[in-house]
């Protein structure tokens, strides 16, 4: 009878995911590409998809053992909290980082096209009055750790000559593009295995 029911779901579950990848596939062909970056959702959980997931995986874990109908022993309960604590330890500097990076760039949008040396920073929808002669330097930061799910958090500091620092996070776009853009300018590289800013 479960399985029934579960059956038409998942089958309609699948058709609209390949219906809706299959009109994006087509409406990419033809749409002009983006030059305009902010914090967008799917941007957001191209990030967090594989952190979310460990930590589901960990917390999926403690209510199956506290809602068993059999005693749970002292041993399947350190299993438990241990199991729960390992995916912590790996979803958790990715989900901090995440939250740091959405604090500093969820009101900026960054205007970039290199090919017309477009380059422009809003905060709160009002420009940054820079140019590119206004740069001191810029600082580039990657992570070392590659394998970790918190590799593709990254950022870039520009120092612009009267003191103020604009920091661009991973989380409006990858920002390799933009640090071959601003070549010209002093640029310090750093690898971190932990891209606190």
């Amino acid at each position: 009878m479960k399985s029934s029911f579960l059956r038409p779901l998942l089958e309609a579950a699948v058709v609209l995911f390949v219906v809706l990848g299959a009109a994006r596939w087509v409406t990419g062909l033809f749409s002009k590409r983006t030059h305009v970056y902010q914090t967008t959702a799917a941007r957001q959980m191209r990030l967090l998809f594989w952190p979310l997931l460990a930590l589901g995986a960990g917390l999926s874990v403690v209510p199956a053992v506290a809602m068993g109908g059999t005693e749970v022993s002292t041993f399947e309960w350190g299993l438990t909290v241990g199991f729960f604590l390992f995916t912590l330890g790996l979803s958790g500097p990715a989900l901090l980082l995440h939250l740091r990076y959405w604090t500093l760039n969820r009101e900026t949008t960054l205007v970039f096209q290199a090919a017309e040396n477009g380059f422009e920073v809003y905060e709160a929808g009002q420009r940054q009055p820079f140019e590119r002669r206004d740069l001191a330097k810029v600082e580039r930061v990657t992570c070392r750790a590659r394998r970790t799910f918190w590799a593709r958090y990254d950022y870039l500091r520009l120092h612009l000559r009267d003191g103020r620092v604009i920091t661009l996070t991973s989380l409006l776009t990858e920002l390799e593009p933009l640090a071959v853009f601003l070549r010209s300018v002093p640029t310090e590289r750093g690898a971190r295995a932990w891209c606190w800013v």
